[in-house]
């Protein structure tokens, strides 16, 4: 295959740029209210209420339990149905911050369970109550543990956010597609968006290696 390196070179940029102004955005966003779904259900699944515990499960299962895709066409598809129309930008936030907050909770559930008791113990000596002991002693540290499983899921995000462009939302992956199409050189521009989503997760790598670095020198060993 003869290789269109003026292709490659125009089409480039725009690709680039729909990465700068749509993925990472779209994903910043819905990993940011993602983490707030998250640690919510995080820490109703750790109440000792029976049905708070309960409504936690069942979210975390069915978010768990459904595909991404379904999930992002039930609310911009489905919605509509029953008099709930949103904008593709709307619906793309709202379903992947719906689909990370069910991974991340139990990441971050895990992190707190990894605290040792004894913190508790300590908040509690010193006279803290539970939510102040959970705010300044067990979450700073459940906090330096989540950070590998929660960066991986970030940038998992990342290449997830290209099935927006299913729901007409203007980011890499659809750039993409508008310029194979017009060029019809479908097989080179998906190899090049391939590769620009690859240097995105090997930035993202970069950051949360360094990170991870940065917070290990406040953990004892």
């Amino acid at each position: 295959m003869d290789i269109d390196w003026q292709l490659v070179g125009d089409s480039f940029w725009p690709i680039v740029v729909g990465g700068l102004r749509g993925t990472i955005p779209l994903s910043l966003a819905s990993f940011a209210i993602g983490l707030a779904i998250a640690l919510l259900m995080a820490l109703m699944r750790l109440s000792r209420n029976p049905a708070v515990t309960f409504i936690a499960k069942a979210y975390i299962s069915v978010i768990r339990g459904t595909p991404l895709l379904v999930q992002l066409f039930v609310i911009f598809y489905g919605l509509p149905s029953i008099g709930v129309t949103l904008d593709p930008w709307p619906s793309a936030i709202i379903a992947f911050s719906l689909n990370v907050g069910g991974y991340a909770a139990e990441v971050i559930r895990a992190a707190i369970l990894s605290v040792a008791k004894g913190q508790w113990e300590a908040g509690y000596t010193i006279g803290m109550s539970r939510t102040t002991t959970l705010r300044r002693v067990i979450l700073p540290q459940a906090a330096r543990v989540s950070v590998p499983p929660l960066s991986n899921t970030f940038i998992s995000l990342v290449k997830d956010s290209s099935l927006a462009s299913l729901i007409l939302v203007t980011e890499l992956f659809r750039n993409a597609q508008e310029i194979a199409a017009f060029s019809q050189q479908f097989l080179l521009v998906y190899i090049e968006a391939a590769f620009v989503y690859w240097v995105f997760c090997l930035v993202l790598s970069s950051g949360q290696t360094r990170l991870e670095r940065r917070l290990d020198r406040y953990v004892a060993h």
